[in-house]
């Protein structure tokens, strides 16, 4: 297969740019404007993010059904979806963040409408966005180049709103007026951004099967042990990633009281995020993608480690946590997707057939669900600490902030590392299986049910004998 162009690859990283003009907005903002601006407590906020973004990930399970029902012979499986979906999404953000002030009950409840609607939009436009990185191409370097772009895409808006937005949110200040602004702005960048990516993002691998079943959905998941372990880690790994970034802001304002370093915590993102995008897939090449994950979450372990340890006076010690935390979290964010492009080809060779939107559905589901917990827990860790809105904030209250932004973050990382660790699906079995599925396809086989290599278990333990296409034995 042809190596991707350089325009497929910025087109394809513009589509994640686009959407965190909604999701990071969320997940830097949400919880501040809720507190803040909105009026809603920290505990009911905490329970209504929790709720919602559970909701979110049931979303993302309804998204991948509709995206593998749908085939366009013009536009391909995926690109109808962000075509005609990206417009109610960032319509919605700017609703989401345009709470009125019509009593307690119906304040909370346009919050939890609002938001409710936006996940759902979000999903119907990510799940297929997410699912096209494996349409594109199945060489594990141009994935590791699809997943540089599509961090520096994300991390490029997510750098703006630390630079530009989040110094505006100090006490005092008309914040309404300023989400209210910000967020319209991003419905014209973001179109723009969805549009390019249509253009320039085409799918490439061959589907034998365009429109797939229920019950071939559920064949390529009931099987897809890497897929499901893959998940369960990454669950871990955005419970404790999103209750950092749902107290950052708080960290550096209440704890450290430094809210000028954000726009340098950002610019430093920005660098960070270049230099691990041009050195990725070299590293992937020489290391693997399993190994760049587990060494980059040990880094995030230590960051996380120093922001609890650290006292509020000593700012730049817990700043070079917060940094370090960063690197950890970049590096991981960028190997991921690679990782869950692998686990497509895995599902399609149990089965023959491909399943990209259940199987990142799957995926969406899991990381969705550790966000709600996560921005749930760091939401919770205000509310035990005593947060208040404006006020100078207690003892109890910056330690709360510290557990959220250092202890829940590391412990939580821990965890997916462990679970990493066990994870089978190598960069030399998946080779091995592009093999077998390169070859059934010049066979012109159909889909059927299929299994491990030779000389190698279920969950696709053991080793391999042979360089040679994988046997396709009954199971």
């Amino acid at each position: 297969m042809k190596k991707l162009n350089n325009l497929s690859i910025i087109g394809y990283g513009a589509g994640d740019a686009a959407n965190n003009l909604a999701f990071t907005t969320a997940t830097m903002f949400l919880l501040v404007y809720y507190t803040d601006v909105a009026g809603i407590s920290a505990a009911a906020a905490g329970t209504l993010l929790l709720a919602v973004r559970i909701f979110d990930a049931f979303a993302d399970v309804f998204a991948g059904r509709v995206v593998d029902r749908a085939f366009s012979k013009r536009f391909g499986k995926f690109r109808p979806f962000i075509m005609f979906g990206s417009i109610p999404l960032l319509l919605l953000s700017v609703a989401t963040f345009s709470v009125p002030q019509i009593g307690e009950t119906g304040t909370l409840l346009y919050a939890y409408v609002t938001y409710a609607a936006l996940g759902l939009a979000y999903s119907l436009v990510n799940i297929p966005y997410g699912s096209l990185a494996g349409a594109m191409t199945q060489d594990p370097g141009e994935r590791a180049k699809l997943g540089s772009a599509r961090m520096i895409g994300a991390l490029l808006v997510g750098s703006a709103l630390g630079i530009f937005v989040a110094p505006l949110i100090k006490p005092g200040a008309d914040l309404q007026s300023t989400f209210t602004t910000v967020t319209l702005v991003f419905v014209v960048i973001g179109a723009a951004l969805y549009f390019f990516t249509v253009l320039t993002a085409k799918e490439r691998v061959h589907r034998a099967v365009p429109n797939v079943t229920f019950t071939q959905s559920m064949d390529t998941l009931k099987g897809n042990k890497p897929l499901l372990m893959l998940c369960l880690s990454s669950f871990f790994f955005l419970t404790g990633y999103l209750a950092l970034t749902s107290v950052q802001l708080y960290y550096l304002r209440d704890v450290l009281g430094r809210l000028d370093l954000y726009p340098v915590l950002s610019i430093t993102q920005l660098v960070l995020t270049f230099v691990l995008a041009a050195f990725m897939p070299r590293l992937v090449r020489s290391f693997g993608k399993k190994r760049v994950y587990i060494l980059s979450s040990l880094l995030t372990v230590a960051g996380g480690t120093l922001i609890f340890l650290t006292p509020a006076s000593q700012v730049w010690i817990g700043f070079t946590g917060l940094v370090i935390s960063l690197v950890g979290v970049l590096a991981v964010n960028i190997v991921v997707w690679a990782l869950e492009a692998d686990t497509v080809e895995y599902g399609e060779w149990k089965t023959g057939v491909r399943t990209e939107g259940i199987t990142y559905a799957l995926f969406s589901f899991t990381r969705k669900t550790g966000q709600a917990v996560g921005g749930a827990l760091a939401a919770y860790a205000l509310a035990l600490g005593g947060y208040k809105s404006g006020a100078v904030q207690t003892a109890d209250a910056v330690f709360g902030i510290q557990v959220a932004a250092g202890a829940m973050p590391a412990i939580m990382t821990i965890l997916a590392v462990l679970v990493m660790s066990k994870y089978k699906l190598t960069d030399a079995m998946h080779a091995r299986i592009l093999e077998e599925i390169t070859a059934r396809r010049e066979r012109g086989d159909g889909p059927h049910p299929t299994g491990p290599a030779a000389g190698q278990s279920s969950d696709g333990t053991g080793t391999a004998t042979s360089p040679t296409p994988l046997a396709a034995p009954t199971n």
